[in-house]
């Protein structure tokens, strides 16, 4: 099955501005309707300031008709006496109806205790390192995982059973392999595959029996489902009443579930419940070598566990699927379970920026930080270019001067500075319908040695690309002395070995595409020597699962 074009998302289109990323013919406000604009000065100029208030209280004079004293005797006392002597006021206060004691609000239920993991899809994976390597430009890792989480075709969904001190299950997870769905227990997978896959296995015949003997004029309905039960003294009402509880209202408790039955005297209703009497359903069991016919269906039931149940229903302790399908899945609290987890990730997606860490060094992508706290992902780590003891090329040393001396140099200004493109002469005649245009003149030389230096750059990291376009060069660490030897006589001090920190996983917040220019360079951590080395050591830091991730800094351009 083909996998939908949203698993391989462009990344120079999603780092745009959202402005730049919505159709120019899309209309805003198709959905909205006008309403004829009135001018407030015209209502000015006539007089018109609205409609005049009305009384707000029984008693207040109207507006306008001058100062008189209020209809009514006037209560004895003094003007403003003391609320103390009037009482309590009878009923509720702001007019409020007294409606007994508000209901408890119902117990929120734990989540399966089942771990879910979000993963990016693989196939949409490769084609973001794919365009990493090719564009060499340094995406936020955090944004990335972002990016993942905002469609379910770019995920992949992985569940866990949790197991305790004794090593059994907490919580089983079964998978049914007619559609790889996941439940948590046999019952409801049984359910779920009669109810939607019944004619794969069974076919329902109808054969006409004897109606029920007797004169009805009433019959019992079901409020909630409009299921009828029959007359209250039928001697199967009592068997149908607690079967539709046990199915369909479960939760309800079966004194309010049969408090909602309601007595109904309709003879079409009558009829009808005669007429489903009058027919009795047998089930053909299919694709057996020999016809079996059964009566009801809870033989139904019972032959499917007994014959199909071990093939089709199976338990399994971790199970993988797209993301498309894990929304799909019929099982409530297994829905729960994921909305939790996409919540979380949303909030901070440390788990999901640690796994595309490693599926990105497995690739053969590099990581470096941004001023100590977002971490990108590029072709290559930040490494100083040291013009005065390495040879150059007179482009390559064109090129990090300008980056250098231009804030916020992009490629258009470098191109336009030092190798602008040619200018095509103005068309002097309208082209013709079916004739050939003119063609694009080829770049010159200058402009193609020009990107060749500066591609040469990017991939060896002496100058870095950010998603925005951004422009910067690799700065020039700054080394540590290293530290006195002690005097002779002196206590030493235990020498320090030296240990290279292992890079752990990402634990910054959320990486923001800021256009703002990086803080200036932070000095490149070296490993302190022991006092019986005074020179400087420096010690490549350890490979762990975790890709490595430096704290060295592009600065702001001067």
């Amino acid at each position: 099955m083909n996998e939908p074009a949203e698993s391989e998302f462009d990344l120079e289109k999603l780092f745009l501005p959202a402005w730049a990323q919505e159709s120019p013919s899309a209309n805003k406000y198709a959905g909205f309707a006008g309403e004829e604009r009135r001018d407030s000065r015209d209502d000015d100029r006539r007089g018109h300031r609205g409609p005049p208030r009305g009384p707000s209280r029984p008693g207040d004079r109207p507006r306008g008709q001058g100062g008189g004293p209020r209809p009514g005797p006037r209560p004895d006392g003094p003007r403003g006496d003391d609320r103390r002597d009037r009482g309590p006021r009878p009923g509720p206060r702001d007019g409020r109806q007294d409606h007994g004691p508000r209901p408890e609000p119902r117990p929120v239920q734990p989540l399966p205790q089942i771990s879910v993991s979000i993963l990016p899809d693989e196939k949409g994976l490769d084609s973001l390192a794919r365009q990493i390597r090719v564009s060499g430009r340094a995406y936020p890792l955090f944004d990335i995982a972002q990016l993942i989480l905002d469609k379910p075709e770019r995920q992949q969904v992985r569940w866990d059973i949790m197991k305790g001190p004794d090593g059994k299950p907490l919580q089983t997870l079964f998978l049914c392999a007619l559609d790889d769905s996941l439940w948590l227990s046999e019952d409801e997978a049984v359910t779920h595959l009669l109810g939607k896959n019944f004619d794969m296995f069974y076919k329902a015949e109808k054969t006409t029996i004897e109606p029920p003997k007797g004169t009805y004029t009433f019959v019992a309905q079901c409020g909630m489902s409009g299921a009828i039960l029959g007359p209250p003294n039928y001697h199967d009402y009592q068997n149908k009443l607690r079967k539709l509880h046990a199915e369909r209202f479960s939760r309800m408790p079966y004194e309010a579930f049969k408090a909602r039955v309601k007595i109904v005297k309709d003879e079409a209703v009558v009829k009808k419940w005669i007429e489903d009497q009058s027919t009795k359903t047998q089930y053909i069991v299919l694709n057996v070598p020999e016809a079996v016919t059964l009566d009801s269906r809870e033989a139904v039931e019972k032959h499917f566990r007994e014959t199909h149940l071990a093939n089709l229903i199976k338990p399994v302790e971790s199970h993988s699927m797209s993301g498309p399908a894990a929304r799909q899945l019929r099982s409530p609290d297994l829905q729960r379970l994921l909305r939790a987890a996409w919540e979380e990730q949303r909030r901070f997606p440390l788990k999901l920026a640690t796994t595309l860490s490693q599926q990105f060094a497995s690739r053969g992508l590099q990581f470096f930080k941004v001023n100590r706290t977002v971490t990108h992902v590029s072709v290559a780590r930040p490494r100083y270019l040291d013009m005065d003891d390495s040879p150059v090329s007179q482009g390559v040393r064109k090129i990090v001067d300008f980056i250098n001396a231009t804030a916020k140099c992009n490629r258009r200004k470098l191109f336009d500075a030092i190798a602008p493109a040619p200018v095509a002469p103005p068309p002097t005649a309208p082209v013709a319908e079916g004739a050939t245009p003119a063609p694009t003149p080829e770049p010159s030389p200058e402009h193609a040695a020009l990107a060749g230096d500066l591609h040469w750059l990017i991939h060896e990291g002496h100058v870095i690309e950010f998603a925005n376009g951004v422009l910067e060069t690799a700065k020039k660490p700054v080394i540590k002395p290293p530290r006195p030897e002690p005097k002779p006589g002196t206590p030493s001090a235990p020498a320090e070995s030296v240990v290279a920190e292992t890079p752990a996983a990402p634990t910054e917040a959320a990486a923001t595409n800021s256009e703002t220019t990086p803080e200036p360079p932070v000095s490149e951590p070296t490993a302190v020597a022991p006092e019986a080395a005074p020179a400087p050591v420096s010690v490549a830091p350890a490979v762990a699962d975790a890709p490595p991730v430096a704290d060295a800094a592009p600065p702001a351009a001067s």
